[in-house]
């Protein structure tokens, strides 16, 4: 029987160890990428049948959670997979940086985009790899990528990795099959790993069709990874999982040895019953999950452009996050981030997502629409003295 879903439903995360929800006063959260949505009931379901069943003893996935991996990424994306080219994970950031040591080497160079979400610069530096970056250019409202910088950068840096992000966090850009295939070609001439972070594959918008990269890498399957997880798709990043994709046996083998150094190549059974229930009857929230999110995007858009019309708006093409050009309101970035603060809202200062972020913030939308409708007057009451 099919459930209809109550987005509107507003639940008081306060008091309750929320990274999003942290304050003492009302302050509306509009920033980290975490909806405001209670999980799905399946999820629920399965958490609460093993609390029931009472021994939380250690568990292994199941041909079951296999097969439900396998058929999701093959019906939604032609994306043919076996048992073997899996592996589980806690999280896509500890796999990203698990690749460094599987491709690099310490001190060796790992090309990222600008802006990209902050981990990706993080984890390479902190890994002892040389940071270089490409910026994104801004083509009709959108970002591109800016491939003869790509392969300069590779040749004068001697890159040895790629790190992509599809869809693009935070721009919201799903990069188009060609767009795809141009990079892979680039990164083939100069033997450069590519490792894809696609965890926001499943909020792709209307219109836009999400292509993960290890259906175009035949022939070059040993240098290419995907990273992927349940948990951003149906707001469960507390339970804490994810997945490694990759199709080359030796290179599989050699992910898990590496895994295998630290023993993080398992999840809790919590994390493997919610993946496996989201996989499986996930299907119908998401849905109804992404629609209430278009519908958000599209108020914000509407409000932005009647109320604060200097604020440029990159439409995101995946995901809650909307990328916001707010430099005809101010010249210095913890100036505009302080500024919305003291209106009691928060979102993302773009700048930590790197150079190309200066003067742009990121807004969250996934949340009742009534609270996006106070948080957005909120900005409007912070950014409107500055309107003229």
């Amino acid at each position: 029987m099919s459930v209809l879903y109550n987005f509107d439903e507003i639940i008081d995360r306060r008091d309750t160890g929320s990274v999003k929800w942290h304050y003492t006063d009302d302050t509306i959260p509009l920033w980290v990428a975490d909806m405001d949505f209670e999980a799905a009931q399946p999820i629920l379901d399965a958490i609460e049948k093993i609390a029931q069943h009472g021994i939380l003893g250690y568990t292994k996935p199941t041909a079951a959670l296999y097969k439900s991996i396998i058929d999701w990424h093959g019906s939604r994306y032609d994306l043919r997979l076996d048992e073997q080219h899996i592996l589980f994970s806690p999280g896509v950031m500890p796999s990203l940086a698990l690749m460094m040591s599987v491709f690099t080497e310490v001190g060796d160079a790992v090309l990222v985009n600008d802006p990209i979400y902050t981990p990706f610069m993080t984890k390479v530096e902190q890994n002892g790899r040389k940071l270089v970056t490409s910026a994104l250019k801004e083509i009709e409202g959108k970002y591109q990528l800016d491939l003869a910088d790509i392969e300069a950068k590779i040749v004068e840096y001697k890159v040895k990795l790629y790190l992509l992000c599809n869809p693009h966090n935070p721009g919201g850009r799903v990069w188009s099959r060609e767009e795809l295939k141009a990079l892979l070609a680039v990164c083939k001439k100069h033997n450069v790993a590519i490792v894809s972070d696609e965890i926001h594959q499943d909020l792709t918008l209307q219109g836009h069709t999400f292509t993960p990269f290890l259906t175009l890498a035949k022939g070059y399957e040993h240098k290419v990874v995907s990273l992927t997880s349940m948990t951003k798709t149906f707001n469960i990043a507390g339970i804490k999982g994810s997945l490694i994709f990759a199709k080359d046996e030796s290179l599989i083998k050699k992910i898990s040895q590496r895994q295998q150094l630290n023993d993080e190549y398992e999840l809790n059974l919590f994390a493997y019953a919610a993946m496996r229930s989201a996989y499986e009857q996930g299907g119908e929230w998401l849905e109804q999950a992404l629609g209430y999110i278009e519908s958000n995007i599209e108020l914000t858009l509407q409000f932005l452009e009647e109320h604060l019309p200097k604020i440029k708006v990159m439409l995101p093409e995946a995901s809650y996050l909307i990328w916001l050009d707010c430099s005809a309101y101010g010249e210095d970035d913890q100036t505009l981030y302080d500024t919305l603060r003291d209106a009691k809202v928060e979102l993302n200062s773009g700048v930590k997502y790197g150079n190309e972020g200066h003067l742009k913030m990121r807004i969250n939308v996934a949340c009742p629409q009534a609270v996006l409708i106070e948080g957005l007057n909120r900005i409007y009451t912070a950014l409107n003295s500055d309107d003229s």
